[in-house]
């Protein structure tokens, strides 16, 4: 019966032996924080003190009695280590250097809460899972967007039958296809930066670096020449404003594009309204009603009282003297409206090309960064 009382309080008989051992009215544990510098010296000195515990079981290696058999030895790297925790707290005893096994069991115990980091490999850290989830989920994001546009570039070109055998010879001309190979390009790298990023794939996150470092180098040059070559840009958004026009109605895409233009810029044809008559449809020698007119999208109203598009409203507007036409279209060319858009906004397209140089570089050195720590970890990192 006292022997079952004895152990009702403790049912389990290693829970009585653990309750002694840490005990805080004990004098070899600190009251404060030591434990925690005790647990760093022995990750720092782990060797050291395993051979210590060693010595304590096994007795002293054969080094260690002729060492200890010198009379004027200078201090092992042990004696540091208990001297430096002994000056951190003067009270602790070292009757059996119990303090430095409490530390060693500590460390092994946190190590066990991480079976895959090792003595040699640099632990995981907070700040290194935030930059490979932050690159995770931009290059998705991204990935995404390409993947809309890779779909919208598609179903532009089956719903215009554009691969017909008749259609096959212009399709190199179609915006579709265009549209869809920057959405194919687009997802294809970012998914290469997400699955690396993620996985910590090496060959795909090199893959991802090596085409951010292609698409810098294109925006970059691109840039450049533009500003050398503005003269004779000109010159080519003028032949292919007006190709736009003479195909506005055998090209969807070149019609959407040239309407929307009109109506956003309030303007008609490339230089004048009169650019218009290289379309056969609206040419004044044409046959049809639409013969000397223009499109509804030069039409400053093009709303028939308010809410019905009026697609007449810009028959024989070609016809009219510029002054009883000012009230009806649009004078001006898309070539001048594009021109002061451009002036106007200058700031805020510099700000965007600066946002998407910005985020394509700082991709780039996330991706470089999670490069070196898995090489680091795979040629075995030595803290300091």
């Amino acid at each position: 019966m006292r022997r079952h009382l004895a152990r009702g309080r403790f049912p389990f008989f290693w829970l009585k032996e653990n309750d002694k051992q840490n005990d805080e009215r004990s004098l070899l544990i600190p009251k404060d924080n030591g434990m925690d510098e005790a647990v760093a010296f022995g990750f720092q000195n782990r060797n050291i003190l395993h051979t210590d515990s060693e010595e304590r079981h096994t007795g002293p290696t054969v080094e260690g009695q002729n060492h200890q058999e010198q009379p004027n030895h200078i201090a092992s790297p042990r004696e540091e280590v208990r001297t430096t925790v002994s000056s951190l707290h003067p009270g602790t005893s070292w009757d059996g250097s119990v303090f430095l096994d409490e530390a060693v069991l500590k460390a092994e115990e946190w190590l066990s809460l991480l079976p895959s980091q090792k003595w040699d490999q640099k632990p995981a850290s907070l700040t290194n899972s935030c930059v490979k989830y932050l690159m995770f989920l931009s290059n998705l994001l991204f990935a995404v967007f390409g993947l809309l546009a890779l779909a919208i570039g598609l179903w532009g070109l089956v719903d215009k039958e554009s691969f017909a055998q008749e259609r096959i010879g212009h399709i190199g001309s179609d915006p579709m296809l265009v549209l869809a190979g920057l959405g194919l390009l687009l997802s294809l790298l970012c998914f290469a930066g997400c699955v690396g990023a993620l996985w910590e794939n090496a060959p795909l996150l090199k893959g991802f670096t090596a085409g951010v470092l292609v698409l810098l180098s294109i925006q970059v040059l691109t840039g450049l020449v533009m500003y050398a070559l503005r003269d004779q840009i000109e010159g080519l958004l003028r032949s292919s404003m007006l190709t736009a026009v003479s195909r506005y109605q055998d090209d969807l895409d070149l019609r959407f594009i040239m309407d929307e233009m009109q109506i956003g810029l309030q303007c008609c044809g490339a230089d004048t309204y009169h650019d218009w008559e290289l379309n056969m449809y609206f040419n004044c020698s044409a046959p049809g009603i639409q013969a000397c007119g223009v499109p509804a999208s030069c039409c400053i109203d093009p709303l028939e009282n308010g809410t019905v598009w009026n697609s007449q409203c810009g028959l024989g507007a070609q016809g009219l003297d510029e002054f009883t036409a000012q009230s009806l279209i649009y004078l001006g060319g898309c070539l001048g409206g594009l021109s002061r858009w451009l002036s106007n906004h200058t700031g805020s397209l510099a700000t965007a090309a600066s946002l998407l140089l910005g985020a394509q570089v700082l991709s780039l050195f996330i991706a470089t960064r999670i490069l070196g720590d898995i090489d680091r970890v795979e040629a075995g990192w030595q803290p300091k």
